[in-house]
Formats: C-alpha cells, sequence, structure tokens
C-alpha cells in the first residue's frame, strides 16, 4: 500500500508516505505558514521515495477539529491532488489520531484528547484503545475546559495542547484520574 498523508489543523503542518511498510515524514511547527509549506512537503516525500501522486493508493488528511483556516487548506489540497489522480481520501479526525499516538508513543490505553479551539475552549474527545485501534467513547465536543464531564474510572493518559495552554482547568479537575500528562504532538506516521 502507498498512502499520503498531511494534516495542517493544528500548529504543525507535516505530511508522511506509507510505502509498503515504510514510513517517510516531514513535520514542522508553523502556525500560519502551512499554505506556504504543504505542497513542498508532499513534493519532497514523493521525490524521495521515486513515486509520482498516480502511483498512491489513497490519501488521508486531519479533517479536524482544528483551526478552520488549517483544515480547509489540508481538505483543499487533498481534493485537487486526489481529483487530479482519480484518487480515493480517507478524513481522519485529528482527535483520534492524538488517541492513536498516545498509544503508539506510549501505550496508553484510555485517552483523554484536548486541543485548543481558542476563546477559552477546547476540542475534547475521549479513547479507549480496542485491538490497537483508538475508538471514541462517546462524541467529540466543543466545550469550557471548566465544563468538561469527569471520565468514569482512572487510568487516563492525556493528549493535546489543551493539557498545557488550560493547565490549571484541566489537570486540577483530572488530575485524580491521570496516569501520564505528557503531551502527545500530531504526526501523520500516527494516521499510517
Amino acid at each position: 500500500m502507498k498512502l499520503l498523508a498531511i494534516d495542517t489543523a493544528t500548529e504543525a503542518c507535516s505530511a508522511a508516505l506509507w510505502v509498503e511498510g515504510e514510513l517517510k515524514e516531514i513535520f514542522q511547527l508553523a502556525p500560519r505558514d502551512h499554505t506556504r509549506l504543504i505542497l513542498p512537503m508532499v513534493e519532497r516525500l514523493l521525490a524521495q521515495a521515486g513515486l509520482h501522486i498516480r502511483q498512491l493508493d489513497a490519501i488521508a488528511f486531519g479533517r479536524g477539529p482544528g483551526a478552520f483556516t488549517g483544515v480547509r487548506i489540508a481538505t483543499s489540497v487533498v481534493q485537487g491532488i486526489a481529483f487530479g489522480a482519480d484518487l480515493p481520501v480517507v478524513g481522519v479526525s485529528t482527535l483520534a489520531a492524538l488517541a492513536q499516538g498516545a498509544y503508539r508513543q506510549r501505550g496508553a490505553q484510555r485517552v483523554l484528547c484536548a486541543l485548543d479551539a481558542r476563546l477559552h475552549e477546547v476540542y475534547w474527545a475521549q479513547y479507549q484503545i480496542e485491538q490497537g485501534v483508538a475508538v471514541l467513547q462517546g462524541a467529540e465536543s466543543l466545550a469550557n475546559p471548566n465544563n468538561l464531564a469527569l471520565p468514569t474510572g482512572s487510568d487516563w493518559h492525556a493528549a493535546g495542547n489543551g493539557w498545557t495552554i488550560y493547565h490549571d482547568s484541566l489537570r486540577r479537575r483530572f488530575q485524580p484520574q491521570l496516569l501520564d500528562a505528557r503531551p502527545v504532538y500530531l504526526r501523520d506516521k500516527v494516521v499510517a
């Protein structure tokens, strides 16, 4: 399988190429620079692999939640590439990718994802890992960090920049349930 994945929904701009089990990726924290960076990243990955876009099997992208403009950038780029090359497209939740990253990086089995949505709100979701895959528990939501419902049980891992930005609001309320609160940054290898 040959899969291209891009994400521009957060402060990071990233692209990854999965070719028959081998992963290549480019990741850069670059708020407000995604438009300039994403296509050269894609071109560089394809050149390194010696592939043309039409040789891919599919394209995946971070569909959000996330920055409105960032989500639109990824959607537009993927739509243009996929239409021109007649490729299928797969949208991946930014929060699900964060949860999957927490599992792959730390072995987290239960993950609380919080991404800064600005205006003192977070994009929020709870995930349980089942057979190596992050499965959403309930629904993704947008909420004030002070109004989030406490999850049941313990042994939760934290993922996303919301845990750093709203440290006082979130950690104080959830500390008893948290096993690990190191941030997980969304990287496209999580999607692959």
